[in-house]
């Protein structure tokens, strides 16, 4: 009863204590500020960015080492560091824009950065004096404006994907549930669609028009995305930040730990009725209590660092997954290029366009989970929070198995190869991008949700991006296993894929994921 009444009088409190504003700075008035019509503009505005985002960062591979000439195994890590880069940047968006600037603000500039790097990229691929000539790498100089550009839009992509969300679920408020799930639902859905045009009409443009035409195309897009978000600006609701959070958490965890010796009364430690922290972490991380006998933290602060903390180890329990994912950016690509890819005598399918069977099969799929999520998310909040943990344990779950499919068709592969010279099609990988796919659905979309849900209104930017920040770690632990299965086993050192060891590195994956698995569930059923 008690904890209800606290969770009771958190919800109205929050709802209170989140106070928009429109454009100039007046108090948002409902109806005409905010709302569904608003926040559809976030998943518009992601359509566009992520189509072009994942238009050149799926198919990079084949730009490195055809266009650049850059050996398979750097390009590989070339492009995981470029992804993971991009959605590690995300926290450093979320920060910003938690801390700073509004949302909305924070996505206007971070966009208008990604688009300055897209702009570099393109005039590379525009003039044929930046890209390297015959079969050797780039120069110095054709280096330092490959990465240059690379880099910047991947601070843009960070931003942008830092800040979009949160702004979205701001214009529908926190007193709605389901609504704010309908919304994450539709983001996830429009991050699908984007994917699947960039995975069919942009990739079949970056192959068979060049990749100038694809880096005009995508710029185009992009400045599009941009205009029309700022379109929207007389009709959002803003949250002005109130300074930063990660700083009040660090004035927390420093004064916990000055005063870990000393005595607290149980009248210190009694929750505020103006607390934002959700009961059920209040018997978690007991020693911020002692934060309190410093006058100048409040229980607020102390409440808003345990909620946070508490959030950390499902982060940390799905960076092995994003792990496997990478390798559909990777060695997939690279398995792909040593199968038949015909579907005629004329007409051969890219590699990078197997994502669209499954990302397909997604965005017609999320139409039912919608409908199925509702019956669901509809008793209470604290059951669409067990909701969204079991569907992230799912996703994680299915990755185990897409890395022992993948490692079963390698095996398939390779031995048609070598013993009959045979090359098998191309559609063997759709079962582990299929796989992966909906893996990745599960596990990102429910984070998504469920980290803005359970977020405190001042960090709900930096929370979301944990989402892509587990992406990020996930890329960037793949570039490490990589190069650490390289110097000890040889396994992916040889150029010519017959002669390496892929399925072995697959089952490693698997056995790592698996482990993870069991470790989040015991994380998941402690939450």
């Amino acid at each position: 009863m008690h904890s209800k009444l606290i969770q009771g009088n958190t919800e109205m409190q929050n709802e209170m204590e989140e106070k928009f504003e429109n454009w100039r700075g007046e108090e948002a008035i409902s109806g005409k500020h905010g709302g569904i019509k608003a926040a559809s503009i976030a998943c518009v505005v992601e359509v566009m960015e992520n189509m072009v985002f994942l238009a050149y960062s799926t198919n990079f591979m084949m730009y490195f080492t055809k266009s650049m000439h850059y050996p398979s195994a750097q390009a590989a890590n070339m492009v995981t560091n470029f992804i993971g880069t991009s959605f590690l940047l995300t926290i450093f968006g979320g920060f910003v824009a938690d801390s700073f600037l509004t949302r909305s603000a924070a996505f206007v500039i971070f966009c208008s950065i990604e688009l300055l790097g897209l702009i570099l990229l393109t005039l590379q691929a525009h003039y044929p004096k930046l890209q390297p000539h015959g079969d050797k790498t780039p120069s110095t100089l054709q280096a330092t404006i490959l990465f240059t550009g690379l880099y910047v839009v991947a601070t843009g992509v960070g931003g942008v994907k830092g800040s979009l969300p949160a702004h979205g679920g701001d214009q529908l408020g926190s007193r709605n549930q389901r609504l704010i799930s309908g919304f994450f639902n539709w983001y996830y859905f429009s991050v699908c669609f984007g994917g699947l045009l960039a995975v069919t009409v942009m990739v079949w443009i970056e192959e068979n028009k060049g990749w100038s035409s694809s880096f005009y195309i995508t710029t185009a897009i992009l400045a599009s995305a941009l205009f029309i978000f700022s379109v929207g600006f007389p009709m959002y609701r803003f949250k002005r930040p109130t300074g930063s959070p990660l700083i009040r958490m660090v004035n927390v965890l420093v004064s916990a730990a000055r005063n870990r010796n000393r005595f607290v009364t149980d009248a210190d430690i009694t929750p505020s009725n103006n607390s934002t922290d959700k009961s059920i972490h209040y018997n978690k991380f007991k020693f911020l209590n002692k934060a309190k006998l410093n006058n100048k933290i409040s229980a607020i602060h102390i409440e808003e660092t345990r909620t946070f903390l508490a959030l950390q180890p499902i982060f940390l329990s799905t960076i092995v997954m994003n792990c496997c994912l990478a390798q559909l950016a990777t060695f997939s690509v690279q398995q792909g290029m040593a199968m038949n890819k015909k579907l005629s005598r004329s007409f051969e399918i890219p590699v990078a366009s197997l994502n669209a069977i499954p990302l397909f099969c997604m965005i017609s799929s999320l139409a039912l989970y919608e409908l199925f999520g509702k019956r669901i998310l509809s008793s209470n909040d604290e059951r669409s929070s067990s909701f969204n943990l079991k569907r992230i344990g799912c996703g994680l779950a299915l990755s185990s198995v897409s890395m022992a499919v993948a490692a079963i068709v390698e095996v398939i592969r390779k031995h048609e190869a070598v013993h009959n010279n045979i090359k098998i099609s191309v559609f063997w990988l759709e079962i582990q991008f299929v796989l992966l796919s909906f893996s990745d659905m599960l596990t990102l979309g429910g984070m998504l949700e469920f980290f803005y849900r359970e977020a405190p209104a001042s960090m709900r930017s930096i929370s979301t991006a944990l989402g892509w920040c587990s992406t990020a770690m996930g890329f960037f632990l793949s570039s490490v296993l990589v190069d650490v299965i390289n110097a000890v086993t040889g396994w992916l050192r040889k150029e010519d894929l017959n002669e390496s060891r892929l399925e072995l590195f697959y089952v490693v994956l698997c056995v790592l994921n698996t482990l993870n698995l069991f470790n989040y569930i015991f994380w998941a059923k402690r939450y």
